[in-house]
């Protein structure tokens, strides 16, 4: 059986004119009776907190990344900070403020194995093709990246800076038996002049397990 968690996020472009750590944030947690797993993508809901003996649960929205393009920086090649609507930027392990807002997005979770099954899972990323307004205008979503960083933390994270692709695109391994976190900074490329508009598109992370 194949455990899956996935959770949609959105990106917005609006054009005018035309716990401490010594190493990244990577914890080993005991297996339970039954596998399960559990990740969030800007806010999210937890019940108290792991090390408290809290309890995952369902929901937190849909949280956005957004930027407004000047007119007169538009398709100049700088790349453009995005900001996001998330409001939580403490993690759910053990309520450390992990993640700087509006900046950045928190990215983290567990797969925890059971005592007979389970075993180590991917994080994945979907997304379309293409950002589009009403019009049907178009932005290649690869002009959305990322870098990968968290409070405390030094040396690589576990889901590193990247960019989309568009479809589905593997983000990192998520061995099991971890807590593992980061917190994604998003920019917008701005490498072609395109239409006035609001461009949107929705990407989905999935963490899976055996």
């Amino acid at each position: 059986m194949k455990l899956r968690r996935a959770i949609p996020f959105a990106l917005c472009l609006a054009l005018s004119g035309m716990a401490p750590a010594t190493h990244a944030f990577v914890v080993n947690i005991g297996p339970g009776l039954f596998p399960s797993l559990y990740l969030r993508v800007g806010d999210g809901v937890y019940s108290g907190t792991y090390i408290g003996g809290g309890t995952p649960g369902n929901g937190g929205g849909i949280n956005r990344v957004s930027v407004a393009v000047p007119a007169a920086a538009l398709g100049n090649g700088s790349n453009l900070a995005m900001t996001s609507n998330a409001t939580q930027s403490r993690s759910f392990y053990d309520d450390y403020v992990f993640c700087n807002l509006p900046q950045q997005v928190y990215i983290g979770g567990f797969n925890r194995g059971g005592w007979f099954s389970g075993g180590n899972g991917t994080l994945t990323v979907t997304a379309p093709a293409n950002l589009t307004n009403a019009n049907g205008d178009t932005i290649p979503f690869s002009q959305i990246s990322w870098t990968s960083s968290g409070n405390g933390d030094t040396g690589g994270q576990p889901f590193p800076a990247g960019a989309f692709t568009g479809g589905t695109q593997t983000l990192a391994s998520f061995p099991v038996n971890t807590w593992r976190e980061s917190c994604h900074t998003f920019s917008y490329g701005n490498d072609a002049v395109v239409a006035a508009g609001t461009y949107s598109g929705r990407v989905t992370y999935t963490l899976t397990a055996p």
